[in-house]
């Protein structure tokens, strides 16, 4: 079953998670929302699999960036718009394989993603 990740091609993350790929010989995707788009469905997709909460990231710089306005009482249907704004508030990277996703690639994380990945 194909594996495909989205990202930002220059996150460190995304970086590190496409060489790890490569290291261990797994074939992927590599869709990168700057340069391949990122539409309503793949945010809603996201959203519905993650949960709103873990796909927002509000520890970035474009985070803080934003308006009080903006920021002020998120909810799944504000996030949603957001994120489709503003692409560096999804965390990275997304990973999607047939039905299923998984979120980001810390080292806490690694051995769900290598059992996941590899299944």
């Amino acid at each position: 079953m194909s594996i495909t990740i989205f990202g930002i091609k220059n996150c460190d993350t995304v970086k590190k998670a496409r060489k790890w790929l490569e290291a261990e010989g797994i074939e992927h995707t590599f869709h990168d929302f700057r340069k391949d788009g990122l539409t309503e469905g793949m945010v809603s997709a996201f959203v519905d699999a993650l949960g709103w909460e873990a796909v927002l990231n509000r520890r970035g710089t474009t985070w803080r960036k934003l308006p009080e306005s903006e920021t002020d009482g998120v909810d799944e249907a504000k996030a949603k718009t957001l994120l489709l704004a503003h692409d560096a508030l999804i965390k990275r990277p997304v990973w999607k394989k047939g039905d299923d996703y998984r979120l980001g690639f810390a080292a806490k994380d690694m051995e769900t993603i290598t059992d996941w990945v590899k299944s």
